[in-house]
Parts: structure tokens; sequence; C-alpha cells
């Protein structure tokens, strides 16, 4: 595995390959932007196309190579994320040498893979399904369709899926990992989705990672809609319904429509809209739109025409705004869900698409219904109501265009809208601070970064030599608080020579280095293109400030000694030199 994991790593640029997940832009011998794997807004995300690495600052604080971000991005095991880049290199590699998770993973997705076989089977051809067959004609589905997302039905009997699967091999234990099988008190194995019309849930990949079971109507009482618990390889949160079949249709139409339930994404894609998905759960989250980035920045919301649905939308915008979407709002007239929308009039349903609402017309048409009076308190609801979410948005040309329009239909100045949005922004900020610690920076965070942003502008500058013989007139390795730093230090210090030859000085260094220090060498390279607070300071000034850090904190250690001549003496060395800086103007900082 180690050898198809350098040979992917040869072959691919990682700067390239993140780039089209993540919008990066140069920052010195780097590239950095805002971190794919948590909210931010001061770029934290750092690559290297010298290291071929990536490493995230802020507060994640995760790192690797192309291959890990692949895993991080599609939740993968390593050996799946070596299989994915393998296929799309053509490199042959070793099935045999996976670890226990990806094995795991495979039986999983193998028997999902099975029981899709199970539930068409009985869908299309059995007489155990003939009672779903007429309910999909009744609702104008057509075979075709059926057969496209290879839809099914799992019988009313208690275990009929259970033993079908354990005469196909498959150990109690692995149904019971897929969420097709669920065991008993008393130990025995049961199905899950018994008696409803199954949908496989797939990744982009067209992966089989789980099942929704809708129960037909006019059938027992019972949830009306059943799903695979949370698996190794199933994921509320990351799953949208029909995203390997509309994928296309997305990039092609250069937006996404989202919709709620399987029904909502089937029926208009058997009328031609061929980029539609369905989330899964009650709102819009963050993974999911991650998801449709890749092929998408316009995301066009088709939710329930009901309070919930309006809910969804609500809370779907912050994080829309976060991830830097386009987002509107398809409001169809016809029917309480685009099921039933394009059912009952298609071309109506159509014409909705083509006109989608921008999603803040549509908050604000939404309060102006709910508040409808001519009064000030009407007119204070509505203003109260939608502050929230202008403050959400992101672009200032836009949030100036509807603080205008929202001012204009109050009837006030935009002077009072700001001042709601402030209010809500300092309320929101307070709120988090209640959950969140405190991370101000101390002046022991100070000497901590001052530290690590001169290793790293010494990793990245071209003139080592030359700026190396300035600091080292003003620190010494002792001047780093830090073991590790001051071993990165003394070993640049020493292997001098590297800086003459031709060979990438970074892997040079790396070579030299003990193996507990190269991860952090690594970080360290990238940290500068990142640190954005420190890169108008000189080598020298952050030479300096250091050496000042160093000497008060050996100050302050002095000062908690027991009285002796020794002490004494350093104590007054110490002072001595803290002046000397003052004079020199090597105080570039207060403290």
């Amino acid at each position: 595995m180690d050898t198809i994991k350098e040979e992917i790593k040869k072959r691919i640029d990682i700067v390239t390959y993140i780039g089209g997940f993540v919008a990066l832009k140069k920052a010195g011998r780097n590239f950095k932007g805002n971190c794919p794997f948590h909210k931010e807004k001061t770029p934290s995300f750092v690559v290297s196309p010298d290291r071929q690495i990536w490493h995230c600052f802020g507060a994640c604080g995760d790192g690797g190579d192309v291959i890990t971000f692949l895993m991080k991005w599609e939740n993968l095991s390593y050996g799946e994320a070596i299989k994915e880049f393998a296929g799309e290199l053509g490199i042959e590699i070793n099935t045999t040498a996976s670890d226990v998770s990806s094995k795991l993973r495979e039986r999983i997705i193998a028997v999902n893979s099975a029981a899709i076989q199970f539930f068409h089977y009985l869908l299309v051809q059995s007489s155990v399904g003939k009672h779903a067959r007429e309910y999909l004609k009744d609702r104008g589905t057509r075979d075709e369709i059926i057969k496209k997302f290879e839809l099914g039905y799992a019988p009313s009997s208690w275990d009929s899926l259970t033993r079908f699967l354990t005469a196909k091999t498959f150990s109690p234990k692995e149904l019971i990992d897929s969420g097709l099988s669920i065991q008993s008190d008393r130990g025995s194995v049961y199905d899950r989705f018994r008696g409803r019309l199954m949908f496989p849930l797939k990744d982009a990949r067209g992966t089989p990672i789980g099942f929704s079971g809708r129960i037909l109507e006019g059938d027992a009482k019972g949830a009306k809609y059943v799903n695979t618990p949370e698996t190794l390889v199933y994921h509320k949160r990351e799953t949208l319904y029909g995203i390997h079949i509309a994928k296309e249709g997305i990039k092609n139409q250069k937006a996404a429509i989202l919709v709620e339930g399987e029904f909502d994404m089937i029926t208009p894609y058997q009328s031609g809209i061929d980029n539609i998905v369905a989330i899964k759960g009650s709102a819009v989250t963050k993974e999911q739109l991650m998801l449709i980035k890749r092929y998408t920045s316009r995301v066009y919301l088709a939710l329930d025409a009901d309070a919930a649905g309006a809910e969804a939308i609500k809370r779907g915008i912050e994080e829309a705004e976060n991830l830097e979407f386009e987002l509107g709002v398809i409001v169809f007239k016809e029917g309480k869900d685009p099921d039933e929308a394009v059912r009952k009039d298609p071309i109506s349903f159509k014409k909705a698409i083509s006109q989608p609402v921008p999603v803040y017309d549509y908050i604000i048409d939404y309060y102006q219904k709910k508040f409808p009076g001519e009064d000030a308190f009407s007119k204070k609801n509505i203003g109260e109501s939608v502050s929230p979410f202008l403050a959400y948005i992101k672009n200032p040309i836009v949030e100036s265009y509807y603080v205008r329009k929202i001012a204009t239909l109050l009837g006030v100045d935009e002077m009072s809208v700001r001042q709601l949005m402030r209010r809500q922004k300092a309320r929101k900020t307070a709120t988090s601070r209640l959950f969140t610690k405190t991370t101000s920076a101390t002046k022991e965070d100070r000497y901590d970064r001052m530290q690590r942003h001169l290793l790293s502008l010494l990793l990245q500058s071209d003139s080592k030599q030359s700026i190396l013989t300035k600091i080292t007139s003003i620190i010494s390795p002792g001047a780093f608080s830090f073991p590790a730093y001051k071993q990165i230090y003394e070993l640049m210090i020493h292997n001098q020579e590297l800086f003459t030859q031709k060979d990438s000085y970074i892997g040079l260094i790396l070579d030299k280095a003990e193996s507990e220090l190269k991860n952090l060498i690594d970080e360290l390279y990238l940290f500068a293109s990142v640190d954005s607070e420190m890169e108008m300071g000189s080598f020298e000034k952050i030479a300096f400030e250091i050496r000042e850090y160093s000497l008060k904190d050996e100050l302050k250690k002095l000062l908690a000694l027991p009285q002796s001549d020794e002490t004494e003496v350093r104590l007054t060395q110490v002072n001595h030199e803290l002046k000397e800086l003052e004079k020199t103007g090597g105080k570039i900082y207060n403290t």
C-alpha cells in the first residue's frame, strides 16, 4: 500500500486536486483558503505544493496529504481512498491489503447490494409485491423509473430478508451492523423493514449505503418512513437521495434543486427535471451542501409548502451563506409538496423552477404575510423577524440591496435596519460566548506564535543563510520555550550546508530530522502562510520579541526561586539585558 500511496501522490498535484473543492489563493510558497471542514471567516487552511501536504491551523487542526483529504471529504477509510485514486489513475492494487474497517465497510455495502436485489425482485416480479406495484401505478410512477431507482418492496413477514441474506453467507452481525436487521432482547434477529416500499440510498459514486422504507397508504399504523440507522457507511447528515443519478444534471444545469422526500425527487425527475435531489432529515445540513458544492454553487429549495418547510428553508440560509451559495426558493402554487405539484400541473411546476425567488425576497414576503398590518407594531415584527437573516449576508452589495429594500418596505431609514442587524449579531456573539471557551490571545500564546512564525519563515525563505546569520546574533536556541522548537532551530544552524544545494531544502532538512520532529516541521513549513497578523514583521523584529519574551520568562522563574548569590547575579544580568533591549530599539511590541 505504501508504494501505491507514493505513486498516487506523485501523479496527483495536491494544489490542483484540493483546488477543485476549495477556493485557494497564493500565499508565499503555499496556497490558503477557508477550511472546508469547519466554519471560519479567516482562511486557516494551507496547502503546500512543495511538500504535497495540507494543514488547517483553525478549529479542526487536521492535516495530511491528498489521500487523507479525500478520506475526510468523503468519509472514506484509508483503503477506500487508495482504491478510489487507484481506479482513477489505472493503478493495480492488492485488494487483500485492506484494513479491518475497510473490510467491514465492504461487507455492509455487499449486504446492501444483495438487499436491493431482494426488494426489487419482490416488487417487480413477485405476487407479494402486487399491492406495492398497484400503488406505484396509481401514483403514475413508470416502469423505467422503478428500474432506474431500483425501487423495491419489503414483505410484511417477520424475517424473510434476514433468512435470505443469511443463506447468502452474511452473518447476523453483518445484518445488524448494516441496519437491515434488529436483534431482540431474546437474541433473535428479524427484519427492520416490513410491509414497506423501499428506496435504496446511495452516495455520489452509486455505492449502496442504506434504505428508506415508506409505508403504503391504507396499510397498518406505523411511522410513514423508516430509515437505516447511522452505520459505518450511512450518515443521514451527509446523504442526498438521488445524488448519484442527478449529479450530471446538476453540473449541466449549474444548479441543484433540493426537496424533502424521495417521491418529491422521483416524480419531478420522471418529468424531465434531472438536477434534483432530496435531503435526508428535516433540515438542510452543512454536509449536504458541501456535497452539492462539488457540482455547483447555486441551490434552489423546493421544500413542502407548509410551516415546517418554511422553517427548513430558514435554517438552511446560514449554512448556505457560510459556503457562499447563491440560494433561491421555488414557490409552487399547486400541491402541498413537489411530488403533488408535478402530478397536478407539471408545466406550472417547471415554470416555478425557471423563476426561483431569491431567498431573502422569500423571507421578506413570508413575514409580510405573517404580519400583514400597516401599524407600527406589525412593521416592528417584520423588521425584527427579517433582520436576523439579513445579518447572515456576507456580500456587502447584496446586504446593501436588502437593507434598502426592507427600509423602504417599513418606511424607515436604512440606519434603523442596520441597528437591528447589529443587535442580532451582538446577541448571536454573546450567546456563542456562553458555550465556547474564551480564545483571547495571552502573552504566552503570542510567545508561542512568534516562535512558530520565525521557524516557518526560515523554512520557507530563499535567503536562509543571510537571515540565519542575522537572527543567531539576536537569539540563541535557548530562547525557544519548547524543546522541539529549539531542536529544529539547532538543526538548521548545524546543517547550513544544505542551504546551497539545488534539491528542495524542506526535503533535505526532513531527512536530517529525528522522526518525532518530522510532522512538526511539515506543520511549521505551512504556518506563516496563514498567520497573516505577523506577515509585516521582519525577521529581526520577530527575533527581538522572542528574546524579550525569553528573558521575561526567565525573570519570572528566577523570582520564584529561593534567594541565593547565584540567583541574584542572574537576576541582575537579565534585568540589564532587558534594559539594553529597550535602549537599542529591540523592544518593538508593548507587553
